[in-house]
């Protein structure tokens, strides 16, 4: 890496450090957080867990982040604090050895709220310094930054697979050093970030005029919180339940499981990393149209079709679903300038917390009705997409 003043005086080669250092660390933490949903198999059969508490678990680790998200959010649009990124990490270090040497459910419960916690102030804060270093390529800035968490979160079943379930769950603590590469980075970015405000501070002022009249900024925010909400009870469904689904209903090992888990959120990271740059050209609207509305057929086919062509459908599913996230973010903080942190924090958290109480819901019908159902209701819920009708052009965009 450059020197924090070589990155200083050069900023065109700060810009492309900046973003790579957060998605980098994107990847570390949502690398060790995808391990605790990988290792719900593992967790099941130790702790003769039922599928609510399955659930449950991923229920605290998501709501913990989505309530805290936004309110870390507010607070740092108006009192910066670009040293949180590396307590961040510490907060996910100590959550992962707590899952490491867990000995009963609440203390694993314990452990995927302490994770949560660190998910709450990495995301919001991450999220603007990646905005900051963009250079005004707003939408290539965020995709960059969330492919590196969707390719921690497609690692993380492979990691699981190959060392975490042979070794057991105690191997977790290997991970943990994870943070602390993470905190290393995290403190160098943080260094360029405090000095990157105190050089800007008084040349410009932020302009916060809404694009649109207030009534529809608020209620074009409503819809993209409900698109966020559908897609990621949806997504929810396929990275908690996956595993179970194909081994209950393909007859799988848990380690083709993991690898039929990983197609998808591999073919997710790539699908995030595409929808930035071409919204960049195109508009966030047109890729929201494309990502929400593109995915309706494969979804609905989903439930019916023999075990080829679900790894198919899962891969093409990931792909285009995942694509709208960075274009929602990046057309909500269009929506209301000056409120990167307010913005990335609502919908980084809700789609934490909805997708945790999505989990927990799902997991209810699982022990009732059984996996298959609940993947043949699933299947509907991108029908609610069809709100994206409802998404106005913003003055002066394609």
């Amino acid at each position: 890496m450059a020197s924090i003043s070589e990155s200083v005086s050069r900023p065109q080669q700060t810009v492309v450090a900046i973003i790579a250092a957060t998605s980098v660390c994107h990847m570390l933490n949502d690398t060790m957080q995808s391990l605790l949903t990988s290792l719900y198999p593992l967790l099941k059969e130790s702790y003769a867990l039922d599928f609510v508490q399955i659930g449950l678990l991923t229920f605290a680790f998501q709501v913990t982040a989505s309530l805290l998200q936004p309110v870390v959010g507010m607070v740092t649009d108006r009192w910066p604090m670009p040293f949180s990124l590396p307590v961040a990490m510490l907060s996910t270090f100590i959550g992962l050895l707590t899952l490491a040497f867990a000995h009963s459910y609440p203390v694993l419960v314990l452990g995927a709220c302490l994770i949560g916690i660190g998910s709450a102030i990495f995301h919001p804060e991450a999220s603007r310094v990646a905005r900051v270093a963009s250079g005004g390529r707003h939408g290539f800035a965020q995709s960059l930054f969330q492919v590196g968490g969707n390719t921690g979160t497609a690692i993380g079943p492979l990691l699981a697979a190959l060392i975490v379930i042979p070794r057991g769950q105690e191997s977790l603590g290997w991970f943990s050093m994870i943070a602390l590469v993470g905190f290393g980075i995290l403190s160098w970015v943080s260094v360029w970030y405090s000095r990157h405000r105190r050089n800007q501070k008084g040349r410009q002022t932020i302009d916060r005029t809404l694009p649109l009249p207030r009534r529809k900024v608020l209620a074009t925010l409503l819809v993209l919180v409900l698109l966020t909400a559908t897609k990621n009870t949806y997504l929810a469904s396929i990275s908690s339940y996956f595993t179970f689904y194909t081994i209950d209903r393909f007859g799988l090992g848990i380690r083709e499981a993991q690898v039929l888990l990983f197609l998808f959120l591999a073919a997710s990271a790539a699908g995030v990393y595409l929808g930035g740059p071409i919204g960049d050209r195109y508009g966030s609207r047109v890729v929201i149209w494309f990502s929400i509305l593109g995915v309706i057929p494969f979804a609905l086919l989903l439930p019916y079709v023999d075990l080829f062509w679900t790894a198919v459908l899962v891969v093409v599913i990931g792909f285009i679903f995942s694509s709208a996230f960075s274009a929602i973010v990046v057309f909500a903080q269009e929506l209301v300038p000056g409120r990167v942190g307010l913005i990335g924090g609502l919908f980084f958290g809700f789609a934490f917390g909805f997708g945790g109480l999505g989990a927990a819901v799902l997991g209810f019908f699982a022990d009732r009705q059984g996996i298959e159902f609940v993947y043949s209701v699933c299947s509907f819920l991108p029908l609610l997409g069809l709100l994206t009708v409802l998404l106005p052009r913003l003055p002066g965009h394609r």
